[in-house]
C-alpha cells in the first residue's frame, strides 16, 4: 500500500493525534461544545487566521485570507454522542454518559492539522480557505444555524470529511451524486378501546392494530419502491399496554424512514398515510401520524467530486474510489444545497480489531489514528491543487 502523507502533516502527526485524544477525553453534546470550540479558536488565532466564534450558536469559523481568488470552505463537526464509553484506552471519555463514537474528535483534529500546514503556505495560496468547525451535527442540524449566521457567504465550494470504520486505512470513499440518505423520523399513535383480556368483545385492541400496521408498513420498501433504489422504513420503538390481562387502548410507535431520492422520500410518507388510514378504518381505531422531515439527501456536486477525487488519489492512489454506502444522514447536506460541495469518507477501521467490528455509534468506538494524517493530507492537497500557483 503506497500512501503519500504530506511531509508537513507527518511532521505534526503527534500533535494531531494528541489533539484528537484530548477532545476524545472531553466530549461535548450538541451545541454545548464550548471547550472544544475554545481550543479550535485559540489554535486558529495562533496561526494568524481571522476567527469568528459563536457562529451557529457555538461554532467557529476561521479565514485564511491570501489575496484574490476563490474561497473554499473545509468543514469538520465537533459534537459527541450520549453514549457511555466502554473502550479500554488511556484517553477514554471523562464525561459520564458522553463519548465521541462517530469520529468528530478526529474530524476536528484533522482540520486543525490542515489549517496549521496551510497557514505556513499562505504566501503560495491565491484565494481564501475558510475553516468551518460546526456544532450539533448529531440530530440538531447545526449546519443550518452556521449557514444562517453567514458561514457560506462568498464561498465557492465546500468540502466535508468523515472518518469511516466501514473502510480500511488507506481507502477513501467518494462518489458523484447522492452519498448519504434523507433521514426522517416519525411517531404513530394508535388509539383503540381498552377492555379485559378475558372479554375482548367490544374493545379495539391497539396492540393488534399496531401489529398489522407494522407488517403493512414493511411493504412500502418491499412492494412500493424500486428494489434497485435503497429505502428504509424501520420501527425502532413500541410502547403500549398496562398489564398482561388488559387490552391496550393506546400504543405509540416511533421509527425512521430513509431514502436516496426525493421521489422515494415523498412516496414513503404518502404510503404511510394511506396505510394508516386504511388500517384505522379496518379495525375502527384512531391512528395519528406525526412525520418529521430530517436532514436532506447529501448530494455531491459533479465538479467538486472530480476535484476531490483527483486530490485524494495523490494521497492514497487506487485506494480512492466508490464508498461503503449506508442509509445514514448528514447535515452537510444543507451546505451542499447552497454551494457546490463534496462529502467524502476516510477509512479508519482499527487494524487490531476484526473488520467492521467497531462501527460508528458503538460504545467501544475507536479509530486507526493513521487515518487522521490521510484526512489532513487530502485537505492540504485539495487546496494545493485549487488555490496554489504552479
Amino acid at each position: 500500500m503506497n500512501i503519500n502523507i504530506h511531509k508537513e502533516i507527518e511532521n505534526i502527526s503527534d500533535e494531531i493525534i494528541a489533539t484528537r485524544r484530548d477532545i476524545h477525553k472531553h466530549p461535548e453534546l450538541g451545541f454545548d461544545v464550548h471547550r472544544t470550540a475554545r481550543i479550535v479558536a485559540e489554535q486558529l488565532s495562533n496561526l494568524g487566521l481571522d476567527v469568528q466564534t459563536g457562529i451557529g450558536k457555538s461554532g467557529v469559523v476561521g479565514d485564511l485570507i491570501c489575496g484574490d481568488g476563490p474561497t473554499i470552505a473545509l468543514r469538520a463537526d465537533m459534537d459527541a454522542l450520549p453514549i457511555q464509553e466502554t473502550s479500554d484506552v488511556d484517553y477514554i471519555s471523562q464525561n459520564d454518559g458522553v463519548m465521541h463514537a462517530c469520529g468528530h474528535d478526529g474530524h476536528t483534529a484533522m482540520l486543525l492539522g490542515a489549517a496549521k500546514v496551510l497557514a505556513d503556505k499562505k504566501d503560495e495560496i491565491k484565494g481564501t480557505v475558510r475553516f468551518l468547525f460546526q456544532p450539533a451535527e448529531e440530530g440538531a442540524g447545526g449546519a443550518r444555524y452556521m449557514i444562517e449566521d453567514g458561514c457560506l457567504e462568498g464561498v465557492d465550494e465546500v468540502y466535508g470529511i468523515h472518518l469511516w470504520n466501514y473502510q480500511k486505512y488507506g481507502e477513501v470513499g467518494v462518489k458523484e451524486g447522492p452519498i448519504l440518505a434523507a433521514a426522517d423520523k416519525f411517531e404513530i399513535t394508535v388509539k383503540g378501546i381498552g377492555g379485559h383480556g378475558a372479554a375482548p368483545q367490544g374493545s379495539v385492541d391497539a396492540v393488534v392494530v399496531s401489529a398489522h400496521l407494522i407488517t403493512a408498513l414493511q411493504t412500502i420498501v418491499s412492494r412500493n419502491t424500486n428494489p434497485i433504489e435503497s429505502t428504509v422504513v424501520s420501527i425502532g420503538m413500541i410502547n403500549g399496554g398496562y398489564n398482561f390481562n388488559i387490552i391496550a387502548d393506546e400504543v405509540i410507535l416511533k421509527g425512521t424512514a430513509r431514502a436516496y431520492t426525493e421521489e422515494n422520500r415523498s412516496l414513503i410518507k404518502n404510503r404511510m398515510e394511506e396505510i394508516i388510514n386504511g388500517i384505522g378504518k379496518t379495525f375502527g381505531a384512531e391512528i395519528k401520524l406525526d412525520y418529521h422531515e430530517g436532514y436532506p439527501i447529501t448530494v455531491n456536486n459533479k465538479t467538486a467530486y472530480e476535484k476531490l477525487l483527483i486530490s485524494a488519489k495523490k494521497i492514497v492512489g487506487n485506494g480512492a474510489g466508490y464508498p461503503y454506502l449506508s442509509m445514514g444522514g448528514e447535515d452537510f447536506s444543507y451546505y451542499a444545497q447552497k454551494v457546490p460541495g463534496c462529502f467524502f469518507f476516510v477509512g479508519s477501521a482499527p487494524e487490531d480489531q476484526p473488520f467492521r467490528s467497531v462501527p460508528q455509534h458503538c460504545s467501544h468506538f475507536d479509530i486507526d489514528e493513521r487515518a487522521l494524517m490521510v484526512g489532513s493530507s487530502i485537505f492540504v492537497q485539495l487546496i494545493n491543487d485549487q488555490l496554489m500557483s504552479e
